[in-house]
């Protein structure tokens, strides 16, 4: 097991762990959490020998292998399987040691050696290795391609590859799931759960963390604590922790209450798609977990958009690519205020090309991209992060930005974002990726878009940013498309997704577990394409037409169900609409002043229009009433 014994750990003149005592047992799935710069990434040096302890001892047993996905990597001229293949140390020792004992014909050698590649199932490696950058989104005509013809991205994915490939007692992963589309991080997800070894892994991801880890490591003040369970049990375990310090518990009920605001909102559509319930759990999860969050750091909020065209951005039969390749064909999108729209696919399958279309950066090779009037967008991506000056603060892009605000108008802003004190006026050169991301995010926020185009938002984020981000975004009051591998933001932040996929540009029905299906189903019928034998044919069309008959049948409930769905949510909206105003009236009877002789026109126009009020939400319930009992006659989508 791994042991931590009294130990303290300092970096240069900064204090990250103070007296941590715990142990880990074999097999143990661990997640390590804690804020950006809190020592995550110093534990793992440690670990790895890089680090000493300043004092108290660490206990790793000397024979155990440790894996980690290395952070460069030269641009190879070494096939992809190969050099994945090279994460398993012995096999490649072994191997060359049998090339050297054939040479020189040393029988007795040669024999030892086979049986050893039989023990460390050499025989079945490259099969493994091959299996590995499968799943990880590598095509079989990648696997014999030079890693120098990979892009960064891809790269990342290789290293992965190789670390998974050794046959390590401890495998450190330190955000493995950046990079990755949806596809790959249900299959990782499936690895780690059936890895043998002990596993200590970095991630801000939540559901990633909930579907791999058994225990938590949360570091937080210098210290260590190691919590039971999955990342939600830690969230619910630190959250009766905190609720115990009265200014905290304060701090969440008026957290808790904004969120309920949220779900009272959409309690009433509980016959709506699974999409929109799954939102609603999302929030009710929240709303559970907020008190882990409420002595988060961050708080802030998008600004109301100046404008808001309906339509705020239309695609009319684009064709979209690039000279050489058209990616996306025909595709036909209509992005209207309020509307949060995700988009999925596999990585290479054209969101990150629909995205660039939607943002002006891409021109369509054929049909027309109409901007509503007064159309701001706001666009976040990686390569935003390299457009930031860095030998400037945060403040100096921000009054370089609007030089009309008064500076500490932009400090207190900045300070939502956590860049406080001397670190709002400090250069922006050593800053993290996490922090370059936060400066990002705050100066598109700060323009007041009317659409957001959000493509991977997440990645360097820690979980209280990204809890942060997701309260912003349920306020947002313009249109939101959203790219991110991130499904606790995906769920909380979508009414609706779009499929990528095939050089498409779909309406997707249904929720992340419908696309798992449906990645599920797509990769049933590329095996399907294989050869099989004749006496499995039977079973396999037999397989095929069931689901195919299940698919149509469940398309079927869903147009009969959606002109239903459309009304009820357009009754809601007006009844919100309505109640609001109602309120306002309501709140404004109460004014001694407006029953004066002077205001008499006044207060009958008042009268009158609540009045007027109290009959159109009367009239819209029973509407609503009835298409809610139509909407229970009707098949449910399973």
């Amino acid at each position: 097991m791994i042991q931590f014994k009294n130990l303290s750990l300092v970096r240069g003149v900064k204090v990250l762990l103070e007296a941590a005592s715990f142990q880990l047992h074999p097999g143990h799935k661990v997640g390590l959490i804690g804020a950006n710069g809190a020592g995550k990434s110093s534990l793992f040096a440690l670990l790895r020998g890089e680090l000493q302890q300043e004092v108290g001892d660490l206990e790793i047993p000397p024979n155990w292998v440790i894996a980690h996905v290395a952070q460069e990597m030269l641009a190879l001229s070494q096939s992809a399987i190969e050099f994945t293949l090279d994460g398993d140390a012995e096999l490649r020792e072994v191997e060359a040691a049998l090339i050297s004992a054939e040479f020189n014909h040393q029988g007795e050698k040669i024999a030892d050696l086979h049986h050893r590649l039989t023990d460390i199932e050499g025989y079945s490696a490259r099969a493994r290795a091959a299996a590995l950058l499968d799943g990880l989104g590598f095509a079989q005509t990648d696997l014999a391609r030079p890693v120098s013809e990979f892009s960064g991205g891809w790269r990342v994915r290789l290293n992965l590859a190789r670390a998974l490939m050794c046959r390590s007692d401890l495998l450190l992963l330190d955000e493995p799931t950046n990079h990755l589309d949806l596809d790959a991080v249900y299959w990782l997800e499936s690895w780690l759960r059936e890895y043998r070894g002990t596993l200590l892994l970095i991630s801000h991801d939540r559901d990633f963390l909930d579907a791999v880890v058994n225990n938590v490591l949360h570091i937080e003040q210098q210290r260590i604590t190691l919590y039971r369970g999955g990342y939600s049990d830690f969230e619910r375990q630190r959250g009766e922790k905190l609720a115990l310090q009265q200014a905290m518990f304060e701090k969440q009920q008026r957290k808790v209450a904004h969120l309920h605001s949220y779900i009272d909102r959409f309690r009433v559509q509980a016959t709506k798609a699974r999409q929109a319930q799954s939102r609603i759990k999302a929030l009710e999860r929240m709303e559970m977990i907020s008190a882990a969050h409420v002595d988060s750091q961050f708080s802030f909020e998008f600004r109301a958009p100046v404008a808001a065209p309906d339509p705020l951005l239309v695609l009319d039969d684009v064709d979209a690519g690039y000279e050489a390749k058209t990616i996306l064909k025909k595709a036909v999108l209509a992005i209207r205020p309020g509307e949060r729209l995700g988009l999925l696919g596999k990585n290479g399958a054209g969101k990150s090309t629909l995205i660039k279309l939607l943002a002006a950066e891409l021109k369509p090779l054929a049909g027309k991209r109409v901007e509503g009037k007064d159309l701001k967008i706001g666009y976040f991506a990686q390569h935003q992060l390299e457009q930031l000056r860095l030998s400037e603060s945060p403040l100096q892009h921000m009054l370089l930005l609007d030089p009309n605000t008064r500076e500490q108008e932009h400090l207190n802003y900045l300070g939502g974002f956590d860049f406080k004190g001397d670190m709002a006026r400090s250069p922006i050169t050593n800053f993290s990726g996490g922090e370059k991301s936060r400066l990002a995010l705050a100066l598109l926020i700060w323009t007041r878009p009317n659409l957001l185009l959000l493509d991977e938002p997440t990645n360097h984020l820690d979980l209280e940013m990204r809890h942060a981000l997701t309260l912003a975004l349920q306020d947002y009051q313009g249109g939101v498309i959203l790219v991110s591998h991130d499904r606790a933001l995906l769920r909380a932040s979508c009414d609706n997704f779009v499929l990528v996929a095939n050089g498409q540009v779909t309406p997707f029905d249904g929720d992340l577990d419908d696309y798992k299906q449906w990645l599920a189903s797509q990769k049933a019928i590329n095996t399907s394409t294989a050869p099989i034998l004749a006496s499995e044919a039977g079973q396999e069309n037999k397989n095929t037409n069931t689901y195919a008959q299940q698919k149509q049948e469940r398309q079927a409930r869903i147009v009969a169900r959606r002109p239903l769905i459309k009304e009820t949510e357009l009754l809601e909206k007006q009844l919100e609409k309505h109640s609001i105003e109602k309120i306002k009236l309501d709140e404004r009877a109460q004014e001694a002043a407006l029953y004066d002789v002077e205001n008499k026109t006044e207060l009958q126009r008042l009268l009158k229009r609540q009045a007027e009020l109290n009959n159109l939400i009367e009239n819209a319930e029973m509407r609503w009433l009835a298409m809610h009992e139509q909407l229970e006659t009707l098949p449910e989508i399973n």
